[in-house]
Parts: structure tokens; C-alpha cells; sequence
């Protein structure tokens, strides 16, 4: 993962436009929230990226927690919410300081993709020792076994389609062929599960959990799955 989170870290264009960036956080921020289910909650993000709107889960919960493994990214972000009491900055390795059964959400979007299959099972035994025991887990924008890369394109002129970036996002889908990102992509791939297989995966660290009806984000060809503890 880690050649992943140095990409993440860099000055990378996945963001075609300041309008693209803008869309993709709001809506991850917007799909998360509609999942707290109380204001007395705490969620934990994991895997937050720029969370560029993060104050709209923020003012849902009395705890956001962003967890990110970017150390530049990490930087800013504690940076931005040095003065908000509401939100807490942490890398993935200070999660083991944090008291077990303390969390009513866990939100990871757009990781498991990044991750070995044993990673994801380490991962999800963490997740299920934090977790409350009436608690959630959000796994979301997992991609199955059969979309492609052309799939996640079209879904980003969609996107951009709807919300005026059309352009931006032809030239951006240009400039990735010859980016770090397609050769990341190309060299190591992504990690891909069936329904079937991550409903197991998370059977099997101890979770009962069914797909949503719909994805976190706008790529609807990719699953959010909803888990909890058995």
C-alpha cells in the first residue's frame, strides 16, 4: 500500500478541476452523514483523503475522527482543524490507542482497492474492536470483479456532465494514461471482490452485513456494504 499512499500524497491531477474536487468530497461527505445515527455519535473516517467538507459530518456528530495515512495530507489536515474540538486527526497506527467499543461509525471509502487481502482482514479486525456493539461499518466504493476501467470513466463524465466540468474531464482522462496513477494501476492493480466475497470476507472477522442500494460517491457500478457486528 504503500506506493499507493505516496501517490495520494503527491501533487497528483486525478482531480480534473477544482469544481471535480469540490463534487467528489461533498458528496462522499454527504452520502457518510446520512449514516449518523444520532448527534451524540462519534464517527471515525478512515482513509479520509483531503476531506475538503468534512464540517458536514462534523456538525451531525459530537466526534469526527479522520484517519489518514498520507503524512503531507495528515499535515494539513490537523492544520485545518487545529481549533475545532469536534475533529480529530489521527494516522492509521494511533488507532490502537483508541479504547476499544468507543466508536457508533466507521466510514472507509475508496480503500479496499488499495488493499492486500490480508490487509483487509487485519483492517476489519480492528474495525470490529473499536465498533460499539450496536455500531456500523461503512465499507464502501468496493469494486467488483467486473468493472473496469473504462466503467470508472464514463461514471466521472457523468459526473462531470451534471455539474460543468465536461471538458476538464476529457483532458484529465487524457493526462491519466501517461500519469503515476496508470502506472501504479498497470504494475500493481487494484483489489477487486464479488458481493459475495466481501459479505464473506466481513462474515468471517465477525460482522453481518448486506449491500446498500446504493454506492458512497457517484460511481454507482461500484458497492457500499453495511456491517455489524454479529
Amino acid at each position: 500500500m504503500g506506493d499507493w499512499v505516496a501517490f495520494w500524497d503527491s501533487d497528483h491531477s486525478i482531480y480534473v478541476s477544482a469544481c471535480h474536487r469540490d463534487v467528489h468530497f461533498r458528496t462522499i461527505a454527504d452520502d457518510i452523514a446520512a449514516y449518523v445515527p444520532s448527534p451524540a455519535a462519534t464517527l471515525l473516517d478512515y482513509g479520509c483523503g483531503e476531506a475538503l467538507h468534512a464540517e458536514r459530518i462534523a456538525a451531525k456528530v459530537a466526534r469526527l475522527v479522520l484517519v489518514e495515512a498520507a503524512p503531507r495530507i495528515r499535515a494539513k489536515l490537523a492544520d485545518r482543524f487545529a481549533h475545532d474540538p469536534r475533529i480529530d486527526v489521527r494516522a492509521p497506527d494511533d488507532l490502537s490507542a483508541i479504547a476499544e467499543r468507543s466508536i457508533d461509525v466507521i466510514a472507509m471509502n475508496s480503500v479496499t482497492q488499495y488493499l492486500t487481502r490480508p490487509q483487509l482482514e487485519a483492517q476489519f479486525a480492528t474495525f470490529r474492536r473499536l465498533l460499539r456493539a450496536d455500531g456500523l461499518l461503512l465499507v464502501g466504493d468496493v469494486i467488483p470483479p467486473d468493472v473496469s476501467a473504462v466503467t470508472d470513466a464514463l461514471a466521472l463524465l457523468r459526473l462531470a456532465s451534471a455539474h460543468g466540468f465536461l471538458l476538464a474531464a476529457v483532458g484529465g482522462l487524457l493526462r491519466t494514461l501517461v500519469s503515476d496513477y496508470w502506472r501504479l494501476r498497470s504494475r500493481i492493480g487494484l483489489s477487486h471482490y464479488s458481493e459475495d466475497e466481501m459479505a464473506q470476507r466481513l462474515a468471517a472477522a465477525g460482522f453481518s452485513a448486506a449491500r446498500a442500494p446504493a454506492n458512497i460517491g457517484h460511481n454507482q457500478a461500484r458497492m457500499t456494504f453495511l456491517a455489524r457486528s454479529a
